[in-house]
């Protein structure tokens, strides 16, 4: 069972749902060790006071806000708990949004809210079944780790998720990472939504979604402790040459990606719009076809235009 983090409840409207909060994420990398390389000693982080110069146990430290340059303000725990913020014990729901209104560059770690005992269970679900049906997502703030947050409320498999969001004044602006303007052609275009259509795909199941790089450092490890020779890298693929033309490397990728799939590999050129095509036909043909006898002048009949 996960660690609680936090507990507080969530504010909606007049109802208060009592909920624990657990991370909603799992941590599988490797973690290293810092070493002394030549006795493998541990090389660890002390924390030492700058006056008394001695190493100081954590029950001893606290915080303190730096005011002008020789004086720091204590500030304890228990004060920054008791701060009279609405926020500061519940989840502040101030608005329900479409999902695909939110920039989810500013969406980020995700926690489970879980009912507090069964009298949170009424409420908790309440709240659950109406996200759900609204197909809406709730904006709501917070206060956590010393400020106060902006979070996201949605659902998943039945569970309620808070993500922690930036403030709209925390994303930097990117115009001035834009590149310059550039032209590109229709056929270019339309090979980058073939490859784009071939690569589409539900669900990011599969082995090409797992982590390699993990797998890959617990088999140096298992080789180094049995005294094996590691594995190493194998040889990339020689390449046939760079690819300098934007189209030649569409064509490739999407070639690669039918090849993939099991699919013929062979890359069509696109087809010539038909327009032009029948110009040219019948073009060729009134050069072959003798010249007629003028016919009889009438009057032109005015194109009737279609509904």
């Amino acid at each position: 069972m996960p660690r609680t983090i936090w507990s507080g409840a969530i504010s909606f409207g007049l109802v208060t749902v009592p909920i624990h909060m657990v991370s909603a994420r799992e941590d599988h990398s490797v973690h290293f060790h810092q070493v002394h390389l030549e006795d493998m000693g541990r090389v660890r982080n002390r924390k030492i006071c700058e006056i008394e110069d001695r190493e100081v146990a954590q029950s001893e430290i606290g915080k303190g806000y730096q005011w002008g340059k020789d004086t720091i303000i204590p500030v304890l725990d228990e004060e920054l708990r008791e701060i009279p913020l609405p926020t500061a014990k519940a989840i502040e729901i101030e608005a329900f949004v479409p999902l695909d209104s939110i920039d989810p560059i500013q969406i980020g770690e995700g926690y489970y809210l879980e009912p507090d005992g069964q009298v949170a269970a009424k409420p908790y679900t309440l709240l659950r079944q109406a996200l759900q049906r609204s197909s809406k997502v709730a904006v709501a703030k917070y206060a956590w780790s010393g400020r106060e947050r902006l979070g996201l409320l949605r659902v998943r498999d039945n569970v309620i998720v808070l993500h922690a969001m930036r403030w709209a004044d925390e994303i930097r602006d990117p115009s001035q990472l834009k590149p310059e303007e550039v032209e590109l052609t229709e056929g270019e275009i339309a090979q980058a939504q073939q490859l784009i259509d071939r690569l589409t795909r539900d669900d990011l199941e599969g082995e090409e979604f797992t982590d390699r790089y993990t797998e890959a450092v617990e088999q140096l490890i298992d080789a180094k402790r049995e005294n094996r020779e590691p594995p190493t890298a194998e040889e990339p693929e020689e390449a046939p040459g760079q690819i300098v033309d934007l189209m030649a490397a569409l064509k490739e990728s999407v070639a690669k990606a039918k090849a993939s799939r099991g699919e013929d590999a062979t890359v069509h050129d696109m087809p010539r719009k038909k327009t032009a095509a029948k110009k040219a036909t019948a073009t060729k043909t009134a050069k072959k076809q003798p010249a007629k006898k003028a016919a009889k002048k009438t009057t032109p009949r005015k194109p009737q235009r279609s509904a």
